[in-house]
């Protein structure tokens, strides 16, 4: 007879079995997106140029006139290729102290959107140099629209790289947690199996020393 007990020894049994299977789902689409990432930055190509060490960057940055508030990277990547999340940040923070290096200190938002020409006003040109008043800006005799300013694009052409490689950190980061949560909740789905199945062997065990009892008196008798 099917009674509300047997209906929860099986529904306790049927979730354990769900939450095993959906936890190893869970891992194997972690390992697929850690090596997803991994594969798209190998496709790039991407290697360390040899001033990627500390003691190297921190030299051209003094040659090139950087403040020493710069923070600096404190690892390696020279020579290596970057396939792995956490050699793309680092490479990224290489290349944030060579646009530095290019636009002479300046982020974007310091430099003019224009080239200024010469003679412009102190008030119309940017911290970081350059102009974002058309007036002032240099003119290209072809096109006779103002002429962008190079360093800028240079920032904005190396943000946009980092940006990736901090995303493909950030994408192998997650992946691991989503294998390490997965092999977590893997541990307790089969703890709860355990403890499932043998509460119903218990009670099964129980039922039965139950209906022995009268069997027993019966023949003692």
């Amino acid at each position: 007879m099917f009674t509300t007990r047997k209906f929860f020894e099986w529904g306790g049994i049927a979730a354990s079995i769900i939450i095993v299977a959906f936890e190893i789902a869970s891992i194997v689409v972690g390992i697929n997106g850690r090596s997803t990432v991994r594969d798209s930055l190998k496709q790039e190509a991407i290697v360390g140029t040899s001033d990627m060490t500390p003691t190297a960057i921190k030299a051209e940055a003094k040659q090139a006139g950087l403040p020493a508030t710069v923070t600096f990277p404190t690892q390696s990547v020279a020579g290596q290729a970057i396939d792995t999340g956490a050699r793309a940040r680092i490479f990224a923070q290489y290349m944030r102290i060579h646009a530095l290096e290019a636009t002479h200190g300046f982020t974007y938002a310091q430099m003019g959107r224009f080239l200024a020409k010469a003679g412009t006003l102190p008030a119309q040109l940017a911290k970081g140099g350059g102009t974002d008043n058309p007036q002032f800006a240099v003119i290209d005799p072809k096109t006779k629209q103002p002429v962008a300013n190079g360093a800028r694009d240079v920032w904005v052409t190396a943000t946009a790289l980092s940006t990736a490689l901090n995303t493909s950190y950030m994408a192998e980061r997650l992946a691991l947690f989503g294998i390490m949560v997965g092999f977590a909740l893997l541990l307790s789905g089969i703890g709860f199996s355990v403890l499932t199945i043998g509460g119903a062997l218990r009670r099964a065990e129980s039922r039965g020393s139950k209906q022995a009892s009268p069997e027993v008196l019966l023949t003692s008798s």
